[in-house]
């Protein structure tokens, strides 16, 4: 599966999960649940995945971490807000750029329909496949 496809998956699996619990819950609620429903579908998920800081030849562990990658493509970044501010996306184009990977989403279950809350962020890293 390419980035495209596992996207299309996890925003199917999202919705189902956004119809059953409702907005409001914890993050790590969704989380958790999201990544069992995507290993349900034989997807690889890495859950709180570390990013390291590379700063003047050093490498500091202490840099970020991302919510989800799945089958090691798609970084996901789970929000449970009102609304998703500008500087979500941000971070997520951050980890995208930090991890060397092309596309993620962002999905925030706080909205009252989940359509409302994804969004798909492209790194625009050259297409060399």
């Amino acid at each position: 599966m390419n980035e495209n496809e596992i996207a299309k998956v996890v925003v199917d699996a999202s919705y189902h999960l956004h119809k059953r619990l409702g907005p409001g819950v914890f993050e790590s609620v969704y989380e958790v649940i999201l990544a069992h429903e995507l290993k349900k579908l034989r997807l690889d998920v890495k859950r709180q995945v570390p990013i390291p800081i590379v700063w003047d030849g050093l490498i500091f562990d202490e840099g970020f971490r991302v919510d989800m990658i799945v089958n090691d493509l798609l970084v996901i970044e789970l929000k449970s807000v009102e609304k998703l501010a500008p500087v979500h996306s941000k971070q997520l184009l951050t980890y995208l750029r930090l991890t060397e990977r092309r596309l993620g989403l962002l999905i925030n279950f706080g909205e009252e329909l989940i359509r409302d809350g994804i969004k798909r962020i492209a790194n625009g890293l050259p297409n060399d496949s």
